[in-house]
């Protein structure tokens, strides 16, 4: 049982930086794409970063870019988020989640954490 359970989120003002941290257990199948996406209520989730499992290789959508960053720590079985120059606009519920194909549609990743809030204000 794949089990992706968050911490890091919290409020913050306009241009400061937080860490996301999701820590995974059940799994070490180097297949699976992990990736952070969020959400605001009433949207649909949409992809923030993407990565692969035990490879140096990230993506990040294009609204994050310069300002994000994804990394992982394969030895303690983590997976981060590292938010520098936050907008009022990044304020949402943040999630991580594991699947076994690239893709930026959250209906593809099979596992996924509970959520951690993000709240920026200007």
């Amino acid at each position: 049982q794949v089990q992706l359970v968050e911490s890091g989120g919290g409020s913050v003002q306009a241009g400061g930086s937080l860490t996301l941290s999701c820590a995974a257990s059940g799994y070490t199948d180097s297949r699976y794409y992990l990736g952070w996406f969020r959400q605001v209520a009433g949207k649909e989730r949409e992809g923030v970063a993407l990565t692969k499992f035990s490879l140096d290789w990230k993506v990040y959508v294009d609204s994050v870019k310069g300002r994000f960053t994804i990394s992982q720590d394969n030895a303690k079985n983590m997976l981060y988020l590292q938010m520098n120059s936050l907008k009022p606009e990044d304020t949402a519920m943040y999630y991580c989640a594991a699947g076994p194909r690239f893709s930026w549609y959250p209906g593809h990743y099979n596992y996924w954490g509970q959520g951690t809030q993000v709240t920026v204000s200007s």
